[in-house]
C-alpha cells in the first residue's frame, strides 16, 4: 500500500454550506487537503496542522485501485431500498475548491430534478487531493450537518490509509441507509439517473 507524510486537519470538514434554490438548492460537505508531501505543501490551518499517513491519491494511482465493480454494485443495493439517487464522479483536473466543482457538477448532472430533491453526489479530484459531498435539500432536511460530517471523516480516515474503494462503497452504505430510513423505496420508484462512475 503506497502511503507517504501529509499535512493533514484535525475535523477534515469544511461544514455544510447551502446554496440558493434558484441555483441547485443543495447542501455540501466537503473534505480537502490531502496533498502528497512531496508534491506540495498543504497550506496551515491555525491550531490544526498534524501529521498522517495518506495514501497516493493521485489520479492514476487512483483510479487503477479502485474496483469500480465493487462501488456501482454498492450504488445498486443501496438504490434498491430508496427512492434517493447516489453517483460518484471522479474528475481528472486540479480542483483547487472541491466543493464548487462538486456543487456545479451537481447541477450539470441533472441531480436536481430527482422528485424529492434528495440526489446525493460524491465528487473525487484526486490530482488536488481532493473530495467533495454534495446532497440536494431533501436529504439534507431529514439529516442534518452531524450526518455529513461523520460521512466525510470516515471517507478521509479510509483515504488516508489508501483504501479508496472501501472510502466510497462505506459512504455509498451510509448515505444509501440514510436515504433508505427517509426516502424509502416505493413500487412506482424508478431508477432516475445511472449508477456508473463518471468522469471527465
Amino acid at each position: 500500500m503506497l502511503a507517504i507524510a501529509v499535512e493533514a486537519v484535525a475535523l477534515l470538514v469544511f461544514f455544510l454550506f447551502q446554496w440558493e434554490e434558484a441555483e441547485v438548492g443543495a447542501v455540501a460537505a466537503a473534505v480537502e487537503d490531502f496533498p502528497v508531501a512531496d508534491f506540495r505543501e498543504a497550506e496551515a490551518v491555525p491550531g490544526e496542522e498534524a501529521r498522517a499517513e495518506a495514501g497516493d491519491m493521485k489520479t492514476k494511482n487512483f483510479i487503477s485501485n479502485l474496483d469500480e465493480k465493487k462501488i456501482v454494485n454498492a450504488i445498486a443495493e443501496a438504490e434498491k431500498k430508496t427512492s434517493g439517487e447516489i453517483r460518484v464522479y471522479i474528475s481528472d483536473k486540479n480542483r483547487d475548491d472541491a466543493l464548487t466543482a462538486a456543487k456545479n457538477r451537481f447541477e450539470k448532472l441533472g441531480m436536481t430534478k430527482t422528485k424529492l430533491r434528495n440526489g446525493v453526489l460524491i465528487y473525487i479530484a484526486p490530482v488536488s487531493q481532493k473530495f467533495a459531498i454534495v446532497g440536494d435539500s431533501g436529504i439534507h432536511q431529514k439529516c442534518g450537518e452531524d450526518f455529513w460530517k461523520v460521512i466525510t471523516d470516515g471517507m478521509g480516515n479510509l483515504f488516508k490509509e489508501g483504501r479508496f474503494t472501501d472510502a466510497l462503497v462505506q459512504a455509498i452504505g451510509e448515505v444509501g441507509a440514510a436515504l433508505a430510513k427517509h426516502f424509502p423505496h416505493q413500487g412506482d420508484d424508478s431508477n432516475e439517473l445511472p449508477n456508473e462512475i463518471l468522469r471527465d
